[in-house]
């Protein structure tokens, strides 16, 4: 195998942000002062030796540098960075606080290091992820790989490291798993001239003697062996592999959101976010509640049957934009053109204020903020027909107030428009993560002020 130096990027990156800090500490410094005469001072000469110290402990707890080339990019990095970044200034406050000392050293300095060098911080990484990335894709730093097995899994292999140049993995070929062949003296032979770095086993194409075998030849030959199994049709699911001693265990998570993390995490944010508009919002809602009661005879709040997750019924609730009993005149609106929306009513659709007393759904439980799109029972009786699989899915989680598909397709009328905004929504099941939610909550937003809801 060719000489390697793994821990190269880790190091590079760990005194690059060391230089950075002090850096930082320093303009700061002259930032505020206007001379060089504080940077000397006893006070802050220990306040910047606590914080090299500070930054080597964080950078540990958290594994900042801790990457592998798949997950070196520049999203991880900016991720890790401001992980790092808020932790310890976290720690120096707090350290501050508790020696009484806090009063003795500059807020302005203390905000504008951290400033400086969370900018400095980003560029470096900007210019390192882009010149590895441009390095690799001119043909260096490249790692050599074979694939044993000639089925659908190795083209997914070759596809994936084919599509992703920055990664620097070259194809080396593809064998059979005949170990009577030729192939495997082949193999041996291209490790034993120390071009191979990794050799990817299909698993649902060997043998257990195969595999072994193919062990023994990587041990020989100082090459890494890494198995792939075939995790098709179930890793959608979002499974997990957990070792119970030397047995590992996958667990196929049937529905999304089934760990207490993922649930504690989800629930606190739309309740944070829910109670946060309910009250900050009090005036708009009043406001609105006039308007609506002055546009037209009737309540201000509409309220109907929804089916919720796992199929249960709920009562949500809307600021009314339509003439009372306008459902006995048909189950879904037409567009800005049915005339049943009050005058009121055409500015709610459109900035989507109509769905504001959804808020108080997301307190009750009833919802979450991001989610599938509560569904009459009509609809719910039409999707289970035409998509029950993929539909059944989306009953496994809360419904929302807004969605992937919400934003992308708008409100339904349709068998194919339903069907439409459900794929979009299973994306979310798929892909979710806090800063998904954001995401979406802020497309919605941009919606709602360009005035493009339905």
């Amino acid at each position: 195998m060719k000489k390697r130096y793994p821990r190269l990027m880790p190091n590079a990156h760990l005194w690059i942000d060391v230089i950075l800090l002090n850096l930082s500490f320093l303009v700061a410094c002259f930032q505020r002062f206007g001379n060089w005469k504080y940077v000397f001072d006893q006070q802050y000469v220990i306040l910047l030796l606590t914080a090299n110290l500070v930054w080597i402990f964080v950078i540990y707890i958290l594994e900042t540098y801790h990457f592998t080339r798949i997950s070196f990019n520049f999203r991880n990095q900016v991720v890790n960075l401001g992980k790092a970044v808020l932790l310890h200034a976290a720690i120096i406050m707090g350290l501050l606080y508790l020696a009484h000392r806090g009063d003795e050293y500059s807020r302005q300095q203390f905000i504008m290091t951290y400033v400086v060098f969370a900018a400095m911080a980003l560029v470096a990484r900007a210019i390192i992820v882009l010149t590895i990335s441009m390095y690799r894709k001119a043909g260096y730093n490249y790692r050599n790989y074979a694939i044993l097995g000639r089925g659908d899994l190795a083209e997914m292999i070759f596809d994936f490291y084919n599509e992703r140049k920055e990664l620097g993995y070259r194809y080396c070929g593809t064998f059979d798993l005949d170990q009577n062949s030729e192939n495997q003296d082949m193999l041996e032979a291209i490790m034993g001239e120390n071009t191979l770095d990794f050799v990817y086993c299909c698993l649902s194409d060997m043998s257990d003697d195969h595999i072994k075998s193919v062990i023994r030849l990587g041990e020989r030959q100082k090459t890494h062996i890494r198995l792939v199994p075939d995790f098709r049709g179930f890793m959608t699911n979002m499974a997990t592999i957990e070792y119970h001693d030397l047995m590992p265990i996958i667990q196929v998570n049937t529905k999304p959101f089934s760990s207490v993390n993922e649930k504690t995490l989800k629930r606190s944010f739309d309740l944070i976010i829910s109670s946060t508009i309910m009250i900050l919002g009090f005036p708009v809602f009043i406001l609105l509640m006039i308007a609506i009661k002055m546009s037209s005879p009737g309540p201000i709040f509409y309220r109907q049957n929804r089916c919720g997750q796992w199929g249960k019924m709920f009562e949500i609730y809307k600021f009314r934009s339509m003439v009372v009993n306008a459902d006995k005149m048909g189950q879904h609106s037409q567009g800005s053109s049915d005339k049943r929306i009050t005058k009121i009513g055409h500015f709610l659709r459109k900035s989507r204020l109509d769905e504001l007393p959804q808020f108080y759904n997301v307190l009750r439980g009833d919802m979450s903020i991001v989610g599938p799109r509560p569904l009459y029972k009509y609809d719910v009786d039409m999707l289970m027909e035409a998509e029950p699989h993929d539909f059944q899915r989306l009953l496994t989680v809360k419904p929302g107030i807004t969605s992937i598909g919400q934003i992308k397709v708008g409100y339904a009328d349709s068998v194919a428009k339903n069907v439409e905004r459900l794929k979009y929504d299973l994306q979310y099941l798929k892909e979710y993560s806090i800063f998904s939610d954001i995401t979406l909550i802020l497309k919605t937003m941009q919606l709602m002020v360009s005035g493009r809801g339905q």
